[in-house]
């Protein structure tokens, strides 16, 4: 198994993620964009000690982008979002 903080690379903190947070008890994560939903039940039940009883992916393209005459593309991004067993919470966004 990889090391669990190279799977979960930083949490998501945004309006929509804040609002599912509070609804259904889902948190969100930027992930490794190779890494499948086995492997971040895992990272996250091992890093924060609590249960998982889903894993959702979303693959975010990058954005096509330009610095002056060149055009570039930004990398993939993977976003997963978590969805914690009735009773779990994790810290880092209770605090935000």
């Amino acid at each position: 198994m990889k090391d669990p903080r190279t799977i979960i690379l930083k949490p998501v903190i945004t309006e929509k993620s804040m609002m599912l947070k509070e609804k259904n008890n889902q948190v969100t994560f930027w992930v490794a964009p190779d890494a499948n939903k086995i492997e971040i039940k895992q990272a996250v039940e091992s890093l924060f000690d609590v249960k998982v009883e889903k894993v959702q992916t979303i693959r975010v393209k990058g954005k096509p982008k330009r610095m002056g005459r060149f055009e570039g593309r930004r990398s993939l991004r993977k976003k997963a979002i978590v969805r914690l067993a009735p009773g779990h919470n994790i810290e880092i966004f209770e605090a935000v």
